[in-house]
């Protein structure tokens, strides 16, 4: 059995995970993840105890219990390639013993909900309203970076996708992937179910117009026009294909919900979003 070097897999004196400071102990089966540290605070505010408050960087962990559940509330902060920091650190602190750097014989599965912001793209996904990412796709590029990455993917939805948009040899390869049905079901049964994009940035990736021209200005009207059998693209936000598809590589569940504060279509925006946001996390709380 492999031996995990020390560059590959660092682990501090204290005897936590590098990025996000957490022991093994320290880590719920129940996870709940978002963006902002200080929406950490907030959802541990609904906690009936709290164990442990450790803070690194944007990584904001609160571990306690929410009417009788052990749950780990988490902030990985913004972008895809955080999501793989946190996605390979928690499956490390679950299945790699720490003292022999050898992965653990038994198999500890994760249960994530990713409760996120995000722009609507089309008229049934209006501001206020909680869109889950049934199905994402990912314009990161994170998930080509490991094998397997094929056998988690949806490609005739690929294939379709990229020739529909005109997509860019430039651009990373996209990628289409699932959420944990059971979990979609669970926790988004009476929400909007979408397709949801993971951009790589916030302004050009998501075709924001500030000050530099984008390369290709269209783009966003030919994704709002893309139709596979019934289903079209609901939203954009950046997290949850490398969520969902690293989930699946690692044997965990995982699914993204996002309460819309924008809408594309219509040019409209709500930066008051807290108390719609306050309302979704007590519902993943419980649901989860």
């Amino acid at each position: 059995m492999r031996t995990i070097p020390e560059s590959e897999l660092i682990i501090n004196d204290d005897g936590s995970i590098f990025h996000l400071h957490v022991k093994p102990e320290q880590l719920a089966d129940r996870i709940v993840l978002m963006g902002d540290p200080d929406r950490v605070d907030l959802t541990a505010s609904f906690f009936d105890t709290v164990e442990c408050d450790i803070r690194s960087r944007e990584f904001h962990t609160i571990t306690g219990t929410y009417r009788g559940k052990r749950i780990t509330a988490l902030s990985h902060g913004i972008g895809p390639d955080n999501i793989d920091i946190v996605l390979t650190e928690l499956d490390a602190l679950a299945n790699i013993d720490f003292e022999t750097r050898k992965v653990r014989k038994e198999f500890r599965q994760l249960t994530l909900v990713r409760v996120g912001t995000s722009g609507g793209l089309q008229p049934h996904c209006p501001i206020g309203s909680y869109v889950v990412a049934a199905k994402s796709i990912g314009f990161d590029g994170v998930l080509n970076y490991y094998r397997g990455r094929e056998k988690v993917t949806l490609t005739d939805f690929e294939e379709a996708f990229k020739a529909h948009v005109n997509w860019s040899a430039l651009h990373c390869s996209p990628y289409v992937v699932s959420a944990d049905e059971e979990l979609v079901d669970r926790v988004g049964h009476d929400m909007i179910k979408g397709v949801t994009i993971s951009a790589i940035g916030f302004y050009g990736p998501q075709g924001r117009y500030v000050r530099m021209p984008l390369a290709d200005p269209d783009l966003n009207s030919r994704i709002e026009t893309f139709k596979y059998n019934t289903e079209v693209i609901t939203n954009y936000e950046m997290e949850s294909a490398p969520l969902a598809g690293l989930s699946r590589l690692m044997g965990h569940k995982a699914m993204t919900v996002c309460g819309i504060i924008a809408n594309r279509l219509a040019g409209e925006s709500d930066a008051n979003y807290k108390g719609s946001i306050e309302n979704l996390i007590e519902k993943v709380l419980d649901r989860i």
